[in-house]
């Protein structure tokens, strides 16, 4: 008899931790490792669940036998090194790089969430975030985490920034249109607007029912934290240096975020050029997505919602052309949890060591 060759031989099972687990991201990485069939969770961490399962932590997890054996505990680095070959880095900017620097000395592959490590230029990431770079001789070897742009440099790295919720909104709908030379790295403007998880699981008075419910309102203008990251990757793209607006929106929803985007043809619309220049855009999206899992290129009168990507790793694109203004009106959605955080790092850890690129995010 033939041996059944129908189902692929997946790559041997990753020990993981999860550093930080108490926060929303660090639950979004549980839920969806916990289903993960390459991960073995050997470790998840918190300071203020300490000794307490998962199962007591996160009720909802408490079908899974792992969920109700496995305990929280305090984040020692000695312990994640002696337990995981992976570490999921759930945690602030700042307190990420003192956990980074030794699990790699140690050998671990380590998927940083937080902004430590998604800057290159030091002198950048302490204008931006108030203080000299805790571990600046790691930046060098980080790989920015956005799968869709540099999925091939992710499969050999051992340190992967995962990117910001903002940044990935606004970098998948407009990177490959720079890199194309369709718009001008000028004048570029984004307005996002993002659920209220998207500040983190903290008691502060912004952020509590009373004060979001039934208000929408701007904050961080004119220099949000995530411009850095978001100049870095445009840069890049363009070949030159890239500045622009940016103005991020709190509205009172528990998680998604919605950015639209107003950029410029690199060269100006007319009457006559419109219709070329619409297919060359929809050629652009179809040449750089058209394959990728998680990017849902809108056709035809629809528009992106979030309502159609929470829950998902799923980004959707949309965009419209104003001859009027001479303008293009792009237009993206994502879940800032999953697409924005967790579900885009696990994607980077499915290809880091070769699993199918949509294992647990289904």
């Amino acid at each position: 008899m033939n041996p059944d060759t129908s189902s692929p031989i997946l790559p041997p099972v990753k020990r993981v931790a999860i550093i930080g687990a108490s926060g929303y991201s660090g639950e979004e990485l549980l839920k969806r490792l916990l289903q993960h069939p390459g991960v073995e969770i050997t470790l998840v961490t918190s300071r203020q669940n300490a000794g307490q399962t998962v199962a007591q932590v996160y009720p909802r997890f408490g079908s899974q036998p792992v969920a109700r054996t496995l305990r929280f505990t305090d984040p020692q680095v000695d312990a994640v090194a002696g337990q995981a070959e992976v570490a999921f880095l759930a945690l602030p900017h700042g307190v990420a790089a003192s956990y980074a620097r030794p699990l790699m000395a140690a050998g671990l592959t380590v998927i940083d969430l937080s902004a430590d490590f998604r800057i290159h230029d030091p002198a950048v990431y302490a204008d931006f975030y108030g203080g000299a770079h805790p571990a600046p001789e790691l930046l060098a070897e980080a790989v920015y985490g956005l799968p869709e742009i540099h999925g091939p440099a992710l499969k050999s790295a051992r340190l992967i920034a995962s990117p910001g919720c903002y940044p990935t909104s606004i970098l998948l709908p407009t990177l490959p249109l720079l890199q194309a030379g369709l718009i001008a790295p000028t004048g570029i403007i984004a307005d996002s607007l993002s659920g209220v998880s998207g500040a983190g699981r903290k008691a502060e008075l912004d952020y509590l029912f009373c004060e979001c419910n039934e208000s929408v309102r701007p904050y961080g203008v004119p220099r949000h934290r995530h411009l850095a990251e978001i100049e870095q990757e445009l840069s890049l793209a363009a070949g030159a240096r890239v500045v622009m607006q940016f103005t991020p929106h709190l509205i009172p929803v528990n998680r998604g975020i919605l950015t639209t985007l107003y950029l410029s043809p690199s060269d100006p619309l007319t009457p006559t050029s419109v219709g070329e220049f619409g297919q060359r855009i929809q050629q652009c999206y179809q040449d750089a997505y058209g394959s990728a899992p998680f990017v849902r290129l809108l056709e035809g009168r629809a528009l992106p919602d979030t309502k159609n990507v929470v829950g998902t790793n799923v980004i959707e694109i949309a965009w419209r052309l104003d001859p009027r203004t001479g303008r293009l009106v792009v237009m993206s959605a994502e879940d800032n949890l999953v697409k924005g955080a967790s579900g885009q790092a696990i994607q980077s850890f499915n290809l880091r060591f070769g699993y199918p690129e949509t294992t647990a995010l289904n």
